[in-house]
């Protein structure tokens, strides 16, 4: 069996937090809010991969009013996935996602981030794609209010006898 699934997240920018993306710093005078480390790509990947699970959303998983999430590492919490993926008889086949920001352009950290979510994912890179765009100066993203991810992940189980 083989399923698919999409995940979103969006965060606003703040001043004095650090951009973390894809479990990689990004220098940038402005970080993005959030209960955890905030990475907008992490969290759409984890939500991808739950979704190809039928396994609900990040929320449901890592809720903000729980504090023992708080300042949390979300390449952490993508390796807890991984493991409720495989304790479901998944494994994980690919992810693309897309990180939408006007700046900064993160051209030279792409593959440092597809490389952190491949080994949490257990993955090889070449199963991992990252890309990023930006706003093109439209709505909050353009107005750089915030940054956001779009992902797809596939999923497998073996077949059943």
């Amino acid at each position: 069996m083989i399923a698919t699934g999409i995940g979103w997240d969006v965060h606003r920018f703040v001043p004095g937090r650090p951009l973390i993306l894809g479990g990689v710093r990004v220098e940038s005078e402005l970080g993005l809010d959030g209960h955890s480390d905030a990475d907008v790509l992490a969290h759409a990947v984890i939500d991808a991969l739950l979704g190809a699970i039928g396994a609900g959303d990040i929320g449901e998983h890592f809720p903000d009013t729980d504090e023992q999430w708080r300042g949390a590492d979300s390449i952490e919490l993508l390796r807890h996935v991984d493991a409720l993926i495989a304790e479901r008889g998944f494994h994980v086949v690919n992810v693309d996602a897309t990180v939408i920001l006007e700046r900064p352009k993160l051209g030279e950290h792409k593959e440092t981030m597809r490389a952190r979510i491949a080994a949490a994912l257990d993955l090889g890179p070449e199963r991992v794609n990252v890309k990023a765009t930006r706003g093109e100066g439209l709505g909050f993203l353009g107005r750089v209010e915030g940054a956001a991810a779009l992902a797809i992940a596939t999923v497998e189980a073996p077949a059943v006898q």
